[in-house]
């Protein structure tokens, strides 16, 4: 079977709710990603054989198959076509399973896979109809689990309160988060990574959006412990979860005969790729299964991975990550994660891998492995080779 190979990865600078990317609509954002991964790999247009692009809340200005409305909106000619996937938190990584699944079958040699999501003009549960009494889950459904909805927020405190994970801990991880990113940025560590964005500042003038816009610069552990609970008893802050962020990130992957057609020079290859499903209730603790997993039909332990990149949902997750699988903290998300550069949902698959990615070979290490918890209690997990 053939190799899937990244030979382009790049983000934008993450933007906060009504923050700098207000601005861009959804489809213009996933449209400069990917006319930034054209640029980076010199690639013909034209030869795109297809776009997978991750988005969850497709409503709004995100609806209408924004995949191909992104297409549309770039400088790729109108006969390169796309889907839209939804796989919850996890969809631009999934996006990256199928573009690779894709190329290493044979069945295409160029594909993108990307994602796009604006949280400040489509936010979280524009989906559902106001007032209309909807909800995603059939009473068959709640009842199978005996629970009377399903909530991200409620598994991560019962992840908590499963691995003994206090108050005080969590909002050391958040601290940390907001650290290492902002290490990294004053450190130009995302420069490679980041295509800049032109914005329209509050006093009119024009600049580039280079900088995520999350980052908690002056962070501290007291103003860490000054903010408050989200939930009466429990452990979880504003500090100490996601951020909510606009944003788009894409990779291109190729296999062999693409690599050798369009005189491509990999980034890295794909060296593994599984997806698993647990329990939908607890739901953010299925990236531990899905890691063992992973590690075993790579034939992989632990320790050959160099770096890791957990999505930061909330910081339960990464830690009970670490302790069940018995991970090295020191490289766990080394420039920050998303409790302090932002998580655009559906682009955060991409976004992790371009940042991973681009931290390997800087560092001259070899593997990295990438995962995040998504909604209803699956996970991916992929594993690359930097070249």
């Amino acid at each position: 079977m053939a190799e899937a190979y990244i030979v382009a990865a790049t983000r934008t600078a993450g933007g906060r709710r009504n923050g700098r990317l207000a601005g861009w609509h959804p489809a213009d954002l996933g449209g400069a990603i990917l006319d930034s991964l054209i640029a980076r790999s010199g690639i013909d247009p034209a030869a795109v054989e297809d776009v997978i692009m991750g988005c969850v809340t497709q409503a709004g200005e995100q609806s209408g198959q924004i995949g191909r409305s992104a297409v549309l909106a770039s400088s790729l000619p109108v006969s390169v076509p796309a889907v839209t996937i939804d796989r919850q938190c996890g969809s631009s990584q999934q996006a990256i399973h199928f573009a690779a699944q894709a190329v290493m079958s044979g069945a295409q040699d160029v594909v993108i896979a990307s994602g796009t999501e604006s949280m400040t003009r489509a936010p979280m549960g524009l989906s559902r109809v106001p007032d209309s009494g909807y909800r995603p889950w059939s009473e068959k459904l709640l009842a199978r689990f005996g629970v009377k909805g399903f909530s991200q927020f409620q598994g991560a405190e019962m992840i908590a309160a499963k691995y003994g994970f206090k108050r005080d801990v969590l909002d050391a991880y958040g601290l940390e988060s907001q650290r290492r990113a902002a290490a990294a940025t004053r450190a130009d560590a995302f420069r490679d990574e980041i295509t800049p964005l032109e914005i329209v500042t509050a006093d009119g003038s024009h600049e580039l959006h280079t900088v995520d816009e999350g980052i908690r610069f002056d962070a501290t552990a007291e103003s860490i412990a000054s903010v408050k609970l989200l939930a009466e008893n429990g452990t979880l802050t504003a500090a100490t979860s996601s951020q909510i962020c606009d944003g788009a990130s894409g990779v291109l992957i190729v296999n062999e005969r693409g690599l050798k057609t369009h005189g491509l020079t990999p980034l890295a290859r794909v060296h593994s790729m599984t997806v698993t499903a647990g329990d939908p209730v607890i739901m953010l603790e299925e990236p531990i299964p899905a890691t063992q997993r992973a590690l075993q039909r790579a034939g992989m332990k632990i320790e050959d991975i160099d770096l890791y990149e957990v999505n930061e949902a909330f910081a339960p997750i990464p830690l009970a990550w670490l302790q069940a699988i018995g991970a090295d903290p020191a490289k766990l998300n080394v420039n920050g994660g998303a409790i302090a550069l932002g998580h655009p949902l559906g682009a955060s698959g991409t976004k992790l891998m371009t940042t991973l990615v681009h931290a390997l070979r800087a560092g001259g290490k070899r593997y990295g492995l990438q995962t995040m918890c998504e909604g209803g209690g699956v996970a991916n997990v992929t594993i690359v080779e930097a070249l």
